[in-house]
This record gives C-alpha cells, sequence and structure tokens, in this order.
C-alpha cells in the first residue's frame, strides 16, 4: 500500500481527503502531540485521519522491527474525537500485522497498566495529555513500563514520512470489555486509610472525573468531586493542575468545605497536583520532597529521580539526608524520568509537571495521578496528628516561581536555547556577575540552568510537547532574590525576538 504523505493539506480539499496529513514537526522527543481541530476552530490542522492510518502503520512496523512482537495495547481519552483518531490508529496498526488489544476510554496510565495485565509489551494511548481541546496526540512504548524516547521516536517519524511501511497483514482487533474495573481493582488492592480524611477531587471535566473520586472511595476517604462530570468543551479551566487556574479552583474548594487536601487530575490521569488543607497550592517538587521523606523512612538507602525544574531541596533537605537518600538530576520529560528511574532502580522519581513514578512495592514504574493520589493519602495516614499543611511546613521554605511558558514556534525553540547557552557560556568564563552575583554552576543536561553563589538558580529549556520555551525560578533565601533571578533570566531570553509573552508569572 502506498499513501501520499503531506506536510501541508487544506481542509475541505482533494488532497486533505486522498493525503496522509502529517506535520514533521508532531514527532515529539518522547511522544507524538499535532494540532487536529475542533468545530469552529480558525487554526488549520496538522493531521488528518488518513495520517493517523500512516502512523498506525509505522508505529505497527517499528514495534516488530524492535522485536517486540505484534501484541498492543491502545485506549483514548476524552475528547469529542478521541475515539476516531483510535480507530484510524488501529486500522493501520493491523495493516502491519499487529494484534491490538483495545481498552476504550481510559487514562493513560490504565492503559499502561494494561501492557501487564493483558501480556501486550506495547502501548499506544491515544491522548493529548492536558493539552487544550484541538490537540490530538499518542503516548507509546514497546517495553513495559517505559515509553518512547528520542531514538524511537526519530526512528516512527522516518518510517512514517518516509512510507518504508512493513505492511504484512494479519492483525487482529480485540475490545476487552470492564478492563476499567480491573484497573481500579487493582489499585484499591490492599489499601484502607484508617484516618478519615476529606478529600476535594478535581478532574477538570477530564477523564480522571470517570476514575478518580471512585478510587479514593474505595480506599476509605470521604471525596468531594470537583468538576468530575465528563464534558469534552472543558466548560471551566483545562484539565492541568500545574496551571494556576485549576489550582485555585481546588483551592476554592478546599476552603469552602474544610477538606484535609485537595487532589486534581489532568486530561489523562497521569498527573496529580495537590493543595494543603490551608489552601496552600504546593507545587509537585515540593510533593516530591514531602513524599520523598515518607517513602525514605520506610525503605533505607532510597535511590529518587527528579528532573531538572525541581527544587534543589532534594540535595539539602536535612530529613532526606538524615535517611541517607540520594537524588538524581535528570532531564524533564516523563518518558526520560521514567527510563532513569528504571535504570538506577529508584524507588521513585518526581517529575515538576507532577508525574510521579513508583517503582515497586509502591508501583510498577510508570507514572499514575491515582497511584500518586494514594501515596499522599498514606503519607497522611502515617501522620495522624498532622495536616498536610503542617507536613508542608516542615519542609525548607524556598521561593519558587510555578511553570512559566512563554510562546515560542517549535523550529525556532531549539536555537533560542543554543544562543541562551552560548551567553551564560561567555558570562561565567569572564566572571560577570549575573542577577547580581558569580555564576558558580551552569547545569546543562536538559537546557540550563544557572545557579548564583546563594544557591538561587532559573532554569530555560525548550518545551518537549508545546511550541513553547519553560522558564522556573528558584530561591532558598528571599523572594526579593527570586524577582531578581527571573528578571535577569527573562532579559536574556528577551534577546530573542522569537520568543512571546507569557502565559501565567508569579
Amino acid at each position: 500500500m502506498s499513501f501520499k504523505i503531506v506536510s501541508d493539506a487544506r481542509p475541505n480539499s482533494f488532497a486533505f481527503e486522498t493525503s496522509a496529513l502529517i506535520k514533521p514537526s508532531g514527532f515529539r522527543e518522547y511522544d507524538a502531540r499535532w494540532w487536529f481541530g475542533h468545530p469552529g476552530s480558525e487554526r488549520e490542522p496538522d493531521l488528518n485521519l488518513i495520517g493517523v492510518q500512516a502512523l498506525g502503520m509505522g508505529l505497527g512496523t517499528l514495534i516488530q522491527r524492535l522485536g517486540a512482537g505484534p501484541d498492543i495495547v491502545t485506549g483514548h481519552d476524552f475528547r469529542s474525537y478521541s475515539m476516531a483518531i483510535k480507530l484510524a490508529l488501529v486500522s493501520g496498526l493491523m495493516a502491519a500485522g499487529a494484534r491490538v488489544k483495545d481498552v476504550g476510554l481510559a487514562l493513560s496510565p490504565m492503559a499502561y497498566f494494561a501492557q501487564f495485565a493483558l501480556g501486550a509489551p506495547s502501548v499506544a494511548m491515544v491522548t493529548a495529555s492536558h493539552n487544550e481541546n484541538g490537540w490530538t496526540g499518542v503516548k507509546m512504548g514497546a517495553q513495559r513500563p517505559l515509553t518512547f524516547g528520542p531514538d524511537e521516536m526519530s526512528a516512527l517519524r522516518d518510517i512514517v514520512l518516509g512510507g518504508d511501511f512493513d505492511l504484512r497483514g494479519g492483525g487482529s482487533y480485540e475490545f476487552v470489555a470492564d478492563f476499567r474495573k480491573t484497573y481500579l481493582d487493582d489499585l484499591a488492592e490492599g489499601k484502607k486509610i484508617k484516618r478519615k480524611l476529606k478529600v476535594v477531587a478535581a478532574c477538570g471535566n477530564g477523564t480522571a472525573g470517570a476514575f478518580a473520586p471512585e478510587l479514593l472511595e474505595r480506599i476509605g476517604c470521604e471525596v468531594i468531586p470537583l468538576d468530575a462530570e465528563l464534558d469534552h468543551s472543558f466548560p471551566r479551566y483545562n484539565p492541568n493542575p500545574e496551571d494556576m487556574e485549576m489550582l485555585h479552583a481546588i483551592r476554592d474548594k478546599v476552603l469552602e468545605t474544610g477538606a484535609d487536601v485537595g487532589l486534581g487530575f489532568d486530561g489523562d490521569g497521569d498527573r496529580c497536583g495537590v493543595v494543603d488543607n490551608l489552601g496552600n497550592e504546593i507545587f509537585a517538587d515540593k510533593v516530591g520532597v514531602m513524599l520523598a521523606r515518607d517513602i525514605s523512612a520506610l525503605h533505607a538507602d532510597s535511590q529518587f529521580v527528579v528532573d531538572v525544574k525541581s527544587t534543589g531541596l532534594f540535595n539539602t533537605d536535612p530529613v532526606l539526608q538524615a535517611n541517607r537518600a540520594k537524588t538524581d538530576y535528570w532531564k524533564t520529560g516523563h518518558s526520560y524520568i521514567k527510563r532513569r528511574v528504571a535504570e538506577l532502580d529508584a524507588i521513585a522519581g518526581f517529575e515538576k509537571s507532577g508525574h510521579f513514578f513508583f517503582n515497586p512495592p509502591i508501583g510498577r514504574g510508570y507514572d499514575d495521578g491515582l497511584v500518586t493520589a494514594i501515596a499522599v493519602c498514606e503519607m497522611l495516614d502515617r501522620n495522624p496528628g498532622k495536616s498536610m499543611a503542617e507536613l508542608y511546613a516542615a519542609v525548607p521554605q524556598t521561593f519558587g516561581t510555578p511553570t512559566m511558558s512563554p510562546h515560542c514556534d517549535d523550529d525556532k525553540k531549539y536555537q533560542v536555547v543554543e544562543r541562551v547557552l552560548a551567553d551564560f557560556e561567555a558570562m561565567k568564563d569572564k566572571g560577570e556577575r549575573f542577577a547580581g552575583q558569580k555564576i558558580v554552576e551552569l547545569i546543562t543536561v536538559n537546557g540550563v540552568r544557572v545557579v548564583a553563589e546563594d544557591g538561587t538558580w532559573g532554569l530555560i529549556r525548550a518545551s518537549s510537547n508545546k511550541p513553547e520555551m519553560v522558564v522556573v525560578v528558584e530561591s532558598p533565601v528571599s523572594s526579593e532574590r527570586r524577582r531578581e533571578m527571573f528578571e535577569a533570566i527573562d532579559a536574556v531570553l528577551r534577546k530573542s525576538p522569537e520568543v512571546g509573552e507569557y502565559n501565567q508569572t508569579f
């Protein structure tokens, strides 16, 4: 079978109906994301259903070339177009000889769990995660519990865009009924909270609304659902627990109801955000510090992995030091952290975006927002005399920012990072002062993290899945030092006119 692969085709045209539209920019570092569009959208799509079919042919070809065999799990998140995309993907997978097991409407971690429960090495989860309506994508893997990294994504891109398919036929399709129950039963098994916890479960009208409230009730929590009704128009806010709009909504509900904790889940349920009983919106890296304290008290010499956007407390916190915990700072991205957790046999990995990864005995190594929610509840259960706010207050104070994301086109953002890095290296080599102090370290594992003499740091990197830059700042000293570092970082970034305004500030 021969497809005409194109990177540009206007809707309502002959080319759009007869060619596989699939823009190369959709193949990201560790998953795939495209603008598919929706009714009323003025932006033209980067992908059509024939393009999705070609993606399925490419993925079915790749997993067998990698030696993973033909068996693959698929599922889809709750968006108006996700099922159509999944079925187009399935048709391509089957053409390449894949044996597809479809678990239906799912969270991404439910699809990852199905790889274990159904004996399928590979996965293709149709989801745009926390991206706005109109976006779609696929999270893929061929070695449980890992998902694709840059090498696999590059190979997939080359197969698809080159039309280099092995269309051996012989594929099959099986719909796995009631797998939601199997997944929730597995999560709830052996989990029972003794402490009476009142928990706000915020889902942003995304897929997690069909899962999180029931799970939390089953482990013994009193649950207050917030925006748990499925509505793919996302009428209140985008389901993204890293965005302040969602965190503010959780805060307000916690304060209104006197809840012990608020938990927020993103569109495909692999991330979890936390608000304490006083309404403090706790950034995910600080939640990671709290969980690391709890876990390292139970498991001697615990190894953790965190991403380069995360707080410096993982190396300086006195409780973690007393528990002999070790932490490795690594590249941002769920596939990178997941792989690093596996490589180091770490008990857990924490990403500032809210992706948390737990190895046995806590989890299976992949990111699951519901497993994170259970871990938070169990931490509270093990500290019956302390509130979430008191546990948070016990963590040394730092002054951090949310993850700020000014727009920058996909074909420009990495060039911006190269220029910024060159500027910082020149400053450091000359001994110049930056944000009032000398630069003592440049961490370049992912973008550039510039560290001042007093430990204040700022990060600039390119987003791996959106046309954006990423900026994060933290100071262990004061909010004034945080502001100084941010203004200095921003001044360097503003030398590149390709960089737009921030989606949020602090």
